[in-house]
């Protein structure tokens, strides 16, 4: 490798990590204080309500009209590896627990169409709603997809699983739910 060439790589490294310190750097100062940050405090917050337009296409859904129970609320994508790998689960999970909790999905990022899609692949049954305005995420504190979060019958957040949720995180965090 030529000496132009080792220099240009070397440079283009250096590019990369700056950039990368750089994103890190503005996600710290810009941390909007959402749901999750709370949580990570240790804070039981309030979950803020929403009404997004249903997947099924039967209307809207709001999170206030699921009081009285536990809700397991679910954001994912129909492009995130993760998130297709915890659908069979989070199906599975809704049967489970039916009767005692009520799970959520809320697809974001992307055409309604390919969340549909989704949807109809792993013959999901829950309801699944669409924010197609991208309002969720900074309200949610959203880090990334998927993330999960639990709020109890009284409308509190009290768990949060960042990343592909298992039966035994959705127990947990169920659980947790219930006892508050």
């Amino acid at each position: 490798m030529s000496a132009r060439v080792r220099l240009g790589a070397q440079a283009l490294a250096v590019g990369v990590v700056l950039a990368l310190l750089a994103l890190l750097i503005w996600k710290v100062a810009h941390d909007n204080g959402g749901v999750a940050s709370k949580l990570r405090a240790g804070k039981i917050v309030a979950a803020p309500d929403f009404t997004l337009r249903r997947l099924d296409g039967s209307g809207d859904l709001s999170l206030a009209s699921l009081r009285g129970k536990p809700v397991v609320l679910n954001f994912w994508a129909s492009w995130c590896y993760p998130c297709n790998k915890e659908a069979g689960t989070l199906e599975a999970a809704s049967h489970d627990w039916a009767g005692k909790a009520t799970f959520v999905g809320v697809d974001v990022r992307e055409p309604t169409g390919d969340a549909r899609g989704f949807m109809r692949k792993y013959g999901l049954s829950y309801p699944l709603v669409h924010d197609n305005r991208d309002k969720m995420w900074p309200t949610w504190g959203l880090a990334g997809l998927p993330e999960t979060f639990f709020v109890d019958g009284r409308g509190r957040v009290v768990a949060h699983v960042i990343g592909q949720v298992s039966t035994a995180d959705l127990r947990r965090g169920i659980e947790k739910a219930l006892k508050t």
